[in-house]
């Protein structure tokens, strides 16, 4: 049995495997990232160290997260393959429930997710279709390279600096 944070985009539900959840925080106050898209939604500290943040609603729809008292920012272990994990912040909606149940009670929902690589296997239940969002597959690769610069330049030694 796996244990997954609910949340909902609108009024579809989706689920976050919780042990990618490092830690979930009231909505937090951002500096905002000037040329990112506009689901980015800023940058916070967390621990003395900066934290990417996306808003989920508006990556997936174009409208972001309204401001309420079950909204968090709930950060996650981000695993990009090959890449070493780091924090990334997700601004999520109606993100106060858990669900536990088996891995697979997800199955394909047999459409091709396009440019929306996140979108994993549903799983039926009272709520309707329960979407599992793939933590990895969250950034496109330019967007990764602009959120963390340091995973997309060659290992270099270091510079002799006059």
């Amino acid at each position: 049995m796996k244990l997954f944070l609910l949340f909902r985009i609108g009024s579809d539900h989706y689920a976050l495997d919780a042990a990618e959840v490092a830690e979930v925080l009231p909505l937090t106050a951002l500096k905002q990232v000037p040329g990112a898209p506009a689901w980015v939604a800023g940058l916070m500290v967390r621990h003395g160290s900066p934290v990417p943040v996306i808003d989920i609603s508006a990556l997936a729809t174009g409208t972001p997260v309204v401001p309420r008292t079950s909204s968090r920012t709930v950060l996650v272990h981000y695993r990009p393959s090959p890449m070493p994990p780091r924090l990334l912040g997700l601004r999520l909606e109606y993100a106060t429930e858990t669900l536990r149940c088996a891995a697979e009670s997800f199955v394909d929902g047999g459409i091709d997710p396009g440019p929306a690589r996140y979108l994993g296997p549903v799983r039926h239940d009272a709520r309707g279709l329960v979407q599992w969002i793939t933590v990895p597959a969250l950034l496109p690769d330019d967007v990764r390279a602009l959120l963390f610069p340091e995973d997309a330049a060659p290992a270099t030694s270091a510079l002799n600096v006059p």
